[in-house]
């Protein structure tokens, strides 16, 4: 093991060390055939799992409805090909757009504000032609300032205010669509952290405020009504950017509680050798005791489909 990934594996070996080993598999009510479930897992393929999962929650027009603006947030940040799992696989994403199109939108705008050069970013991630071929659907890594506009964040209790893409304030529907992935700072990243990439300074939540406070404090104004997960793949160790452990997990989780998502992720995952709890990731446990969604798998309904 080399310095850097010594760093790294420790820190997020910190991040996790208060964690409880959670028991196998996942825990929650079988939801019935007639009910629309608080959360479905998917299994299959990129594609067909992700058409499985929002199918099962009850289609993408439940959440988006003829003429309607739709942003989706996947993770782009790093020029690593899918199969490294530090990017939302590509056909997650075209499949989401496919879905948004067909249920009437005016426009589909995949957004990120990407840690490294755009162009590149984009190649090798293989998700710069989602967009092609659905008419008002468009891929764009946001960087400029002139690109974003300063919000107050109301009850904040970290972060007060913060710069927002102009794209993501104009839109009616916002859709959660990242990786499942580790995190060298706060044990995973998913769609909570992910919603840093709307915003334009991410640094001052690292050296200014309290990283997982910060975190519920963005969701409280970036709330997605539709989280798509993808984990195909997970990235157990390494994360954010890799290289790191991946474990292929051929599944999907889809659920209009971004909370309730990302707790189905971790308890679904391994990470770092271990089988955890949501309520040992931190900002999982603040967004939960908050009141933006529930960790509380055991309590919600939970449907297992096949794409």
């Amino acid at each position: 093991m080399n310095r850097r990934e010594f760093i790294v594996k420790t820190a997020g070996c910190a991040a996790l060390a208060a964690l409880d080993i959670a028991l196998p598999g996942l825990t929650g009510i079988k939801a019935d055939a007639g009910d629309l479930p608080d959360i479905v897992l998917a299994k299959g393929g990129p594609e067909k799992a992700t058409r499985a999962a929002v199918n099962a929650l009850g289609g993408m027009r439940r959440f988006v409805s003829q003429g309607q603006r739709v942003v989706i947030k996947p993770n782009m940040s790093f020029p690593n090909p899918p199969e490294m799992a530090t990017t939302t696989h590509p056909e997650v994403i075209r499949e989401l757009v496919r879905q948004c199109v067909e249920a009437g939108a005016s426009s589909v705008l995949v957004l990120d504000n990407p840690l490294r050069d755009i162009e590149i970013c984009l190649e090798r991630s293989r998700l710069k032609d989602v967009c092609r071929g659905f008419k008002g659907s468009r891929l764009g890594g946001l960087k400029d300032k002139g690109s974003f506009k300063k919000v107050q964040v109301p009850g904040g209790k970290d972060l007060k205010s913060t710069m927002v893409m102009k794209q993501v304030l104009k839109a009616d529907v916002l859709i959660a669509a990242p990786v499942a992935k580790s995190h060298s700072a706060t044990g995973v990243s998913l769609s909570m952290k992910g919603m840093m990439g709307l915003i334009y300074n991410r640094s001052v939540f690292h050296y200014a405020m309290d990283l997982n406070s910060a975190i519920v404090d963005l969701c409280t104004i970036l709330k997605p009504s539709l989280t798509v997960i993808d984990a195909t793949r997970i990235l157990s160790e390494g994360g954010p950017g890799g290289p790191g452990k991946v474990i292929t997990m051929n599944r999907v989780i889809a659920s209009n509680d971004m909370v309730a998502a990302d707790s189905t992720a971790v308890e679904l995952g391994t990470w770092y050798g271990k089988k955890i709890k949501a309520s040992g990731i931190e900002h999982i446990r603040l967004a939960h005791n908050r009141g933006l969604g529930s960790m509380n798998i055991s309590n919600m309904s939970v449907k297992e489909v096949t794409g």
